[in-house]
């Protein structure tokens, strides 16, 4: 039996747990008050002003039954209670099917009257809500007494909840603003650290937010200034080493090229030419991208214009159109370099086009000897040479597939490796499509 864990039903996002933590306490403060109010302070009140008038009541309805009650006695009762009363109500207006005997507290009223005037007893509510009907029985036949609703009840309770709702709207109104800003600030703290995770910079990114955010604003930034100065260091570095070894290299062409033609001398101009082809591989890995700037661009044209390139006999399956962002020249490296593979590796290949919701994808197929499952996180290595079926005879740095997943990867996407249906290697390169 699974075990139920908070996490598993709390919300996922910061935004919506932080207003959760703000809403559930608010929302149990204010329900505990109303019910306080009601259960407690509303009802003792009601009960008091109950048997304020039970008193009254009682001593109108000993007046009625007294024998010597006269008008004057009526007359004085009445403006000394500030109540009408009639110790006769047979001739009354008001008929008690047009009172309504189901109101709230009308039980706390009905039971404080019965202690002191007892049973039977009535007890209703006009149409309009604005006055209470009390009818008892007397010596004469049945008294009434009729009085202002506010006198028998408190009528204005509802003003508190309405203050105290109105309040805790203005406090959460307040929180929630103060809570937009902090999470304003993680989210574009989380986008910056994506873009530059990608190589694109946020010119008008700023810390902002609380001390903690701003400091991991600065830690970010900080971050990578370094990384792009080691890589600015290392391409320069790399650059001038491979300045400098053109140099002899372009001797040793000019001299093997003044020399009589022989099958030593083609080996070595092929060596020659293996070792500039390995430089501008190394040079390239350095940069790691190619520098150009990232554009929203066709992804589909550009695929359709690698695969010709190796020929007509590469067919591209999917959609005509995939839009994406990124750098142009280093994706269509990425792809000719997987395209570069499978060509050398394999009798025939074949391209895919995946235009998803969230995702683009290139897949390439090939028919060739494939790489091992567990063998295919080794392929990435820089400078990995697979001693397999795969690269026996072929020359090269082992640099296209490492080269191609740093493409994928600073573009936010990466590039897995699969059996293909083809029976060789597939080689899936994905890269976020956010034209949508």
């Amino acid at each position: 039996m699974a075990r139920l864990r908070l996490r598993d039903i709390a919300p996922r996002g910061l935004y919506a747990r932080t207003l959760l933590l703000l809403l559930v306490p608010v929302l149990l403060i204010l329900s505990l008050m109303t019910w306080y109010y009601y259960s407690s302070h509303v009802a003792e009140v009601n009960r008091k002003l109950g048997q304020a008038i039970a008193r009254d009541a009682g001593l109108i309805r000993a007046a009625c039954q007294n024998p010597d009650y006269t008008e004057n006695d009526h007359a004085r009762i009445q403006f000394q209670i500030e109540t009408y009363f009639t110790c006769d109500a047979a001739n009354s207006a008001t008929s008690e099917s047009a009172l309504r005997t189901e109101f709230p507290y009308a039980h706390t009223l009905k039971a404080e009257m019965a202690g002191r005037l007892g049973e039977p007893l009535f007890i209703g509510l006009s149409r309009g809500d604005a006055r209470v009907h009390i009818r008892f029985p007397t010596r004469q036949g049945t008294g009434e007494i009729i009085i202002d609703r506010k006198r028998a009840f408190m009528i204005n309770s509802h003003i508190f909840i309405v203050w105290v709702i109105g309040f805790s709207l203005l406090m959460v109104g307040l929180a929630i603003g103060f809570l937009n800003q902090q999470v304003r600030s993680i989210l574009r703290l989380s986008e910056a650290a994506r873009a530059f995770g990608r190589g694109r910079d946020l010119p008008d990114f700023r810390p902002s937010g609380a001390t903690e955010i701003r400091d991991a604003a600065r830690a970010l930034i900080d971050m990578k200034q370094r990384l792009t100065a080691f890589a600015d260091q290392r391409t320069a570095m790399l650059a001038g080493v491979s300045h400098d070894l053109r140099t002899p290299l372009t001797r040793l062409k000019l001299a093997l090229a003044m020399m009589e033609e022989t099958d030593d001398i083609r080996a070595a101009k092929s060596d020659l030419d293996d070792m500039a082809m390995m430089l501008d591989e190394y040079l390239a890995f350095a940069r790691g991208e190619e520098g150009d700037e990232a554009i929203l661009f066709d992804l589909g044209p550009m695929v359709r214009e690698v695969a010709a390139s190796f020929g007509p006999h590469i067919p591209v399956a999917g959609p005509s159109r995939v839009m994406v962002t990124g750098r142009p020249l280093a994706l269509k490296r990425a792809v000719t370099n997987l395209l570069s593979n499978a060509v050398k590796y394999a009798s025939s290949a074949r391209v895919m086009l995946v235009d998803g919701p969230h995702w683009a994808e290139v897949a390439v197929d090939d028919d060739g000897p494939g790489i091992a499952a567990e063998r295919r996180e080794e392929a990435f290595r820089p400078f990995s040479r697979l001693d397999e079926a795969r690269s026996q005879n072929a020359s090269g740095s082992g640099l296209g597939l490492t080269l191609a997943r740093d493409t994928a990867r600073a573009h936010g996407g990466d590039i897995r490796l699969s059996s293909s249906p083809l029976g060789g290697l597939r080689a899936v390169l994905r890269v976020p499509n956010e034209a949508r």
